[in-house]
């Protein structure tokens, strides 16, 4: 072997660690920056539990009283309109039905 292939085999091989190397320090950049991501997250999450028990109980919003409630309690009060009625007021309207 000369001096030559042995200088291109060296080559080679420091390549190989130097890519092996950027792909650990890669690795590990991503990795923290996963992590400060999540500890961030779980900060905020920390306040806004906090922030939400220091608050006092409020009534519930008139939306949300309205979507426990039953959808057919208006059409309760309404009296229900007979198929063929219904379907003489299309025709007279004009609908072909």
């Amino acid at each position: 072997m000369t001096k030559e292939d042995r200088d291109r085999a060296q080559a080679r091989a420091d390549k190989a660690a130097r890519a092996a190397g950027d792909a650990k320090s890669g690795k590990a950049e991503r990795d923290a920056s996963a992590k400060a991501v999540l500890d961030n997250m779980a900060k905020l999450k920390a306040l806004r539990l906090a922030r939400e028990a220091a608050e006092p109980q409020r009534a519930p919003t008139a939306k949300a009283a309205r979507k426990s409630g039953t959808p057919t309690a208006k059409r309760s009060n309404e009296k229900a309109v007979a198929l063929s009625d219904w379907l003489a007021s299309q025709q007279s309207g004009g609908r072909r039905t």
